[in-house]
């Protein structure tokens, strides 16, 4: 018997729980929730786990833990056009480990210094090691990034380079890491991601649509294309990819790394046509490169461009914790 999806799990189990409120603009099925507590800002609030074994191999040092628990959750609201500020956090390890957790508070502190977000409470339980963060934003109610808003004609772009953190995770779990830079980069970006938050805000009065790309570029802008009722045709030749990334691996592994991969926690947005000059002036402004990589079309579903320029349908999607059958 098939499992249902995390997705699935998502929507049918969750998306309609607890009371129907009016001050809750925006639920389940988002990067964040919006809730309005009636002034010129919505409070933006997102919550993500990282537990070992799954999210981080059990060796990764804890700063990077605590790092990574604080920067996904950065991601999300940088996916709204949202400022964080305020932080929970419920930790659950095995044991009391002051070095390790030494290691853990300083990296999320330092990420937290960065973005003025302050801690201001949580939960600490005896249990298997797993970080549970929290995060509050505000963001103007008239500018607000959502997953819905893509419309035909409109350029689809991704902010820096994707697959790099899928393919330090590969070196790592098949012990193929080698000391030279390629590998330390493609290990950096798995472990000490950068949540475009100032990009993000940037965003807000100029993309038609926006996700952060946690679970693979396809899976990532299948959720735009649904919620937007829209569909696309991504082309693989621009999809961009750090030298890293290809002095490492053959085209096609390294195409399949920033399509299935995750974990990059980069933005993949959706641009109209007469706005990409202005787009172009943030990119340089920031400092962040922006890749065209495709277009949405009002056909459904999403189609790819291979490296011959001849169309294809995806094989698959992206990571997805309760997608195997059973």
């Amino acid at each position: 018997m098939a499992k249902r999806s995390e997705f699935q799990l998502i929507e049918e189990v969750f998306s309609t729980l607890g009371a129907d409120r009016a001050d809750v603009l925006l639920g389940v099925g988002d990067d964040a929730a919006l809730v309005d507590t009636g002034g010129s800002e919505l409070i933006a609030l997102c919550v993500d786990t990282l537990t070992a074994g799954v999210h981080f191999p059990l060796d990764t040092p804890a700063a990077a833990v605590g790092y990574k628990a604080l920067a996904v959750n950065l991601s999300d609201l940088a996916a709204m056009g949202a400022r964080p500020q305020w932080a929970l956090l419920a930790l659950s390890m095995p044991e009391v480990d002051s070095a390790w957790l030494d290691g853990f508070r300083q990296g999320l502190h330092a990420l937290a210094l960065q973005h003025d977000v302050a801690l201001i409470g949580g939960d600490t339980t005896r249990g298997a090691l797993a970080a549970s963060v929290t995060l509050v934003g505000l963001v103007e109610r008239s500018a607000v990034l959502r997953r819905a808003g893509a419309r035909p004609g409109d350029g689809i772009y991704v902010s820096g380079s994707l697959g790099d953190a899928a393919a330090g995770l590969y070196l790592l779990q098949n012990d193929q890491l080698l000391d030279q830079q390629s590998d330390s980069y493609l290990l950096e970006r798995l472990q000490r991601p950068q949540p475009r938050v100032s990009l993000g805000q940037a965003l807000r009065e100029l993309a038609s649509a926006a996700i952060d790309v946690s679970d693979g570029l396809l899976a990532d802008l299948g959720h735009i294309l649904d919620r937007s009722a829209v569909g696309a045709i991504v082309d693989l030749r621009q999809l961009p990819l750090s030298s890293a990334l290809r002095q490492r691996f053959e085209i096609d592994q390294a195409a399949a790394f920033a399509l299935h991969g995750g974990d990059d926690y980069e933005l993949c947005l959706t641009i109209p046509a007469a706005r990409e000059t202005e787009l172009a002036k943030i990119s340089a402004t920031l400092g962040v490169a922006l890749t065209r990589i495709g277009t949405i079309d009002a056909k459904p579903g999403l189609r790819l461009l291979d490296q011959n320029g001849q169309l294809q349908q995806p094989s698959r999607q992206g990571y997805d914790h309760f997608a195997r059958s059973t």
